[in-house]
């Protein structure tokens, strides 16, 4: 058996290298061929498009590690494979080649002279390592179950990974002698979170030894949340980001919620922790702040750490401030600014400095903030959005995108903020396409304010043709309208179809300062719905917009908003879609998962009557006011969507259907609240492209 074994391990190192039979058929994505019919963006060529991630610089800062995902709509499923960019040079080069898996957690071991990632071509999901030059790929571990994330330690003594492992007993554990029992039995008000049902099982990190030179597959870690009811990384965003080793390998920060049932739910008070491998011990090192902190980072040094901090329980769009926790002189240093909101948290190479990406006037961009002057400096300018940095060598590396160009990696000047694209990773089929100009106004609300809306135009405009227009209504609520590149709610693919879009950052979207921000909250029905046709009015009175065939289009905050305008939009908009909105504030507030949400926007449960922010809140319910529908709409709801859960759908539809409105449903049993799969994702294009020309053209 044990023989049997090393001989199937042999053959998954074998399909998981870099063989000559494979390599023929993947070449390089810079040789690609995809045709693009008419030079138009359709479904098929989205889906067509590689998604960068993974993004990686080598120790010696001379090389990128990166990895592309590919999709394919006929078999429905996706893969991925990993890249290497010399930063001096310019090749690339593909390290993998695998048609039926994925390769993720793609990073450099700290010596630089190996690869690790996960992989799931031994059956289960175990970290593999491969040489830099693509050679030499084996499986290093034979941990129990699924290995979801892990990270080395710097000094390449321990990997700490993270896997679910079961806490509490289910059903089946619980009376043995009904095994065929398909039931759930919950005394936790959280039982299901995001798009899964909560069965006793969490996400632990567990460390492990590790010896890179022992040839003996690495086993099971310790636990070090043995028995602890919840989790780390924390759902359904968070991933090994929210980790950081310290550069002496002796420690490791962590991010958690450790709350159970209705505090779970009912708070966003997550916490920096610190666990001593010498002494087994962990230590809160945010335990005084009550509002989300996540995502610590080690200094180079080793004596400062700092993370992501949000000052308010419950409250999710709050001001994303910067920590930093100084182990020496045992203090805390806050940066709060109310115009900007920090992420990607990056210290440069001396410690003098941290690196950051906040969003100010629909622009994600890089900052600096010098830790000697407390000083804040912008380093990056222009239309476009950055989601990533890492620190080169008198660089830095960074991930970008905008509404006319999905991720590349970029090599940024720290002088300049001059961008040079090292990957290109599509260029072979943008350079097929012609995008719609994006054009910034600025448009005056009914309060007197100044509103920026991003006017997107179909290719080949033409000033003197009529084109019906449509109003995008944000999620969130609190998401700005970025330049943000997506692959369901595309700008580009809706200005392909002869759309005009009209794309309002109306109030209580970040980048606009606290103040514009936050007035949403408890205001649901109000200044920012005004906000939405102070935009849509304002392009309607350009001659190239045809006012008899305007529509409005959004998802979950968004989808609300078109349910609310479905019975406040006096006659302005002529077809309507709605994906996973929230429709009956009531059910709503009992059918979500995580209520620290509806306790903060909307004020608190419906039966607080004297609680008039929350009865106010109510009353915004567009359920309210379905007696003013008189519009055709279009409903898409997935089924695993546990935040705004399908009912809400189900009820706008049933409304529409009964009042003799124009209506359809499309339903995803198995999608949440996005739509990822590659087949329903072609099927949502085709669905609203379908509805809006039946009634706006």
């Amino acid at each position: 058996m044990k023989n049997l074994i090393y001989i199937l391990i042999a053959a998954v190192m074998v399909a998981c290298g870099n063989d000559d039979k494979k390599e023929e058929k993947h070449e390089s994505y810079n040789n690609l061929e995809f045709k693009v019919p008419a030079k138009k963006m359709t479904p098929e060529t989205l889906w067509a498009l590689g998604r960068v991630g993974n993004v990686t610089v080598s120790p010696d800062k001379t090389k990128v590690l990166y990895t592309v995902s590919w999709y394919s709509v006929e078999q429905n499923k996706s893969f991925s494979d990993i890249y290497i960019k010399d930063i001096n040079i310019g090749d690339i080069k593909q390290l993998t080649f695998s048609d039926d898996v994925k390769e993720q957690n793609v990073i450099w071991r700290p010596d630089g002279k190996k690869i690790g990632f996960i992989s799931g071509k031994s059956g289960r999901s175990q970290i593999w390592e491969i040489d830099p030059d693509g050679k030499n790929a084996r499986i290093i571990t034979d941990i129990p179950g699924d290995v979801d994330g892990f990270i080395y330690a710097p000094d390449q003594t321990h990997i700490a990974y993270a896997k679910k492992v079961k806490v509490e007993p289910n059903v089946h554990d619980l009376y043995p002698d009904l095994p065929k029992a398909n039931a759930k039995l919950m005394d936790d008000l959280m039982y299901r979170h995001w798009d899964e049902w909560v069965n006793g099982e969490f996400s632990h990190i567990f460390i492990t030894n590790y010896n890179y030179t022992n040839k003996e597959l690495i086993g099971e870690g310790t636990d070090i949340m043995k028995g602890e009811p919840w989790e780390s990384p924390m759902r359904p965003f968070g991933g090994m980001e929210q980790l950081s080793w310290s550069p002496d390998g002796k420690k490791l920060a962590y991010t958690a919620r450790k709350k159970k049932g209705i505090d779970y739910a009912t708070s966003t008070n997550s916490d920096i922790y610190l666990y001593d491998l010498e002494s087994a011990s962990t230590t809160n090192l945010s335990e005084e702040n009550k509002g989300y902190d996540k995502n610590p980072v080690f200094s180079g040094s080793g004596n400062m750490i700092a993370w992501e901090s949000m000052e308010r329980d419950g409250y999710e769009a709050d001001v994303n401030r910067l920590v930093i926790h100084d182990f020496v002189a045992e203090t805390d240093f806050i940066y709060e600014n109310d115009d900007l909101n920090v992420s990607s948290l990056t210290w440069d190479a001396n410690d003098e400095g941290i690196y950051f990406i906040s969003d100010w006037h629909a622009r994600d961009h890089i900052y600096r903030f010098d830790l000697l002057n407390k000083e804040n400096t912008q380093l990056t300018k222009g239309d476009f959005d950055y989601t990533s940095i890492h620190v080169g060598d008198g660089n830095l590396i960074a991930t970008r995108m905008s509404i006319s160009h999905p991720t590349d990696i970029y090599l940024i000047n720290k002088e300049t903020g001059e961008a040079k694209n090292l990957s290109n990773i599509n260029k072979p089929i943008l350079d097929q396409l012609t995008m719609g100009k994006v054009e910034e106004r600025w448009v005056k609300t009914t309060d007197n304010q100044d509103m920026l809306v991003w006017v997107i135009y179909p290719p080949n405009f033409d000033p003197n043709k009529k084109y019906p227009t449509l109003l995008y209504c944000q999620g969130g609520p609190q998401g700005t309208v970025s330049q943000f590149w997506s692959y369901r709610w595309n700008f580009q693919i809706m200005a392909a179809n002869d759309y005009i879009i009209v794309a309002p950052n109306r109030r209580g979207l970040p980048g606009f300062g606290k103040r514009w921000n936050e007035q949403i909250s408890g205001d649901y029905g109000g200044q920012n719905i005004k906000d939405y046709l102070s935009a849509i009015d304002a392009v309607a009175k350009e001659k190239y917009v045809d006012n008899d065939k305007l529509g409005a289009v959004g998802a979950s905050y968004g989808g609300y908003s078109v349910l609310y305008l479905a019975g406040h939009h006096e006659g302005r908009f002529k077809a309507f879609i709605d994906h996973d909105g929230m429709f009956n504030f009531e059910s709503m507030y009992l059918e979500t998962e995580e209520l620290w949400f509806p306790n903060f926007d909307i004020g608190g449960p419906f039966w607080e009557k004297n609680n008039y922010r929350a009865q106010r809140s109510y009353r915004f319910s567009p359920h309210n006011f379905v007696d003013n529908w008189d519009t055709p709409i279009l409903i898409i709801q997935g089924g695993k969507d546990f935040r705004v859960p399908e009912s809400q759908g189900f009820m706008a539809f049933t409304a529409a259907k009964i009042k003799g409105i124009p209506a359809e449903l499309l339903y995803f049993p198995d999608e949440n609240h996005w739509v990822l799969s590659p087949q329903n994702g072609v099927l949502w294009q085709r669905t609203f492209f379908n509805w809006l020309d039946k009634w706006l053209k």
